[in-house]
């Protein structure tokens, strides 16, 4: 690397500190402040926010915070292109970037085989002129990395069929390296305080709920907005494929909090995709999910419907008004009873559901998931604080079928009804197999739930019946 071809900075001095002391004094008050929380899986991509230190750095500071316990020493960021257009992406090929903390080496071995993998990454003159979204996270990266290896990623065009072919390309690069994928994106812009948190909301939901597909159409419709729609898409879409399963928002703010300027706002996110969430590589992986079955609905259905479940919780805890479902294909129509269950950590937080399917499931789910936030009687009604720790688990259920001989039940497929007289009791698959119970400790289980004796299921007017679940 000879020094004519070091990438120097262009917002040094503006967009933050341009002496390394007061540079690495601000990114660690930042850091100092924010509180993350644990991330509960092994980090695989981060969502970071790309205006000015004094703007969004306490913000950033929720996402690179989570370095410090999980680093890497290879980086890979998708940034938007704000003021050149080009088809596919940029990938700066010709040296490192420099910034007051120093000198941040390229990645060579990946940029060219990105550029190899694909005819859409290729590298544009004009991309890094006056560029500011990619440079900005590299003073935050310095100083909780140390050293590391970049590879950067400017994005002319955010089409989904772009990002998808993107994504493919990553992943291939990618698999089977430690390598972060950061995409860096601003929220809405310029609108008024409370109109900027309502568009906002519909990016936080569309995160949490691991969702690219949703994103791409509700900014195509206007319903949200973000200068870097492109790289958050193809970073959810590459860390799907790399084996991420949660999204996760870190925090949450606009421009008017800090200013207090309330009249045209900036919104920015800190947000993190995990990989077995509630565990770390070296633990155990949860087998809530052990007893799940296919119904058929596809991933984007399950996704819109974990939208709809978040969206109705959120909007009912902060006394706002319930948004319309968009239009929804015919089996998210279909009559299907279905619970919702929320965890804090480890913790059940409500669990409330319908057995059987009396209305369309998307109308169920959003429901329950209502009733198991803030009237499931074993807990209180949930508090907004705690909107941003809940994981929301749904069970689609299959029709009951009764059964006469309880050797019929099957553990890690059959969830459990039973009824006798005016007394019910109903245990999800997933809890047997959580529980590590065997037929019989299922079926005493469950009729304790139903506030019977253990044995009661083995009475003539006890009525036992059986379904499966698609848990997601």
């Amino acid at each position: 690397m000879t020094q004519e071809k070091i990438r120097e900075s262009v917002i040094a001095g503006s967009w933050y500190p341009g002496h390394p002391e007061a540079l690495k004094k601000e990114i660690g008050k930042y850091l100092d402040e924010a509180r993350p929380g644990p991330l509960g899986g092994t980090l695989v991509g981060l969502i970071v926010p790309h205006a000015g230190y004094m703007y969004s750095g306490g913000i950033a500071a929720h996402a690179y915070k989570t370095l410090l316990e999980q680093p890497f020493d290879r980086v890979l960021i998708l940034a938007p292109s704000h003021r050149a257009y080009f088809q596919g992406a940029s990938v700066y090929r010709l040296g490192g970037y420099r910034t007051p903390l120093g000198i941040v080496p390229l990645d060579h071995e990946l940029t060219e085989s990105l550029c190899r993998e694909s005819s859409l990454f290729h590298y544009h003159a004009g991309a890094e002129a006056q560029e500011h979204s990619l440079e900005i996270q590299l003073p935050f990266l310095q100083a909780v990395l140390g050293e590391f290896r970049l590879i950067p990623i400017l994005m002319g065009d955010h089409s989904f069929g772009s990002c998808q072919e993107l994504a493919g390309a990553i992943v291939n690069v990618c698999e089977g390296k430690r390598v972060l994928l950061i995409a860096s994106s601003d929220l809405s812009h310029y609108h008024p305080y409370q109109e900027a948190k309502r568009l906002d909301q519909v990016v936080l939901d569309r995160v949490s709920a691991f969702d690219p597909t949703g994103l791409t159409a509700d900014i195509e419709k206007g319903m949200c907005e973000a200068c870097g729609s492109g790289p958050m898409v193809t970073l959810m879409l590459a860390a799907r494929k790399l084996g991420a399963n949660k999204g996760k928002v870190l925090h949450y703010a606009n421009s008017g909090d800090v200013t207090g300027d309330l009249q045209g706002v900036v919104g920015y996110m800190a947000a993190a995709f995990l990989d077995n969430p509630g565990t770390t590589k070296e633990q155990t992986p949860s087998t809530r999910h052990e007893a799940a079955i296919d119904l058929g609905l596809s991933p984007e259905e399950k996704n819109t419907l974990r939208t709809i479940a978040l969206q109705a919780i959120r909007s009912k805890c902060l006394k706002q008004p319930i948004p319309e479902s968009p239009a929804l294909t015919p089996k998210l129509n279909e009559p299907r009873g279905a619970f919702v269950c929320l965890h804090k950590g480890k913790d059940l937080r409500g669990c409330i559901g319908m057995i059987e399917g009396f209305g369309p499931l998307y109308k169920t789910v959003k429901n329950m998931a209502i009733q198991a936030a803030f009237a499931d009687p074993r807990f209180c009604p949930l508090d907004p604080d705690e909107l941003d720790d809940l994981d929301l688990e749904i069970s689609v259920l299959t029709p009951l079928e009764r059964i006469k001989d309880p050797s019929q039940i099957e553990i890690g497929k059959h969830g459990l009804l039973i009824r006798k007289k005016f007394y019910s009791g109903l245990l999800l698959p997933q809890v047997a197999t959580e529980q590590g119970w065997d037929r019989y400790q299922f079926l005493e289980a469950t009729c304790r739930k139903a506030s019977l004796p253990p044995v009661a299921w083995k009475e003539k007017d006890t009525e036992l019946y059986v379904f499966s679940a698609d848990i997601f």
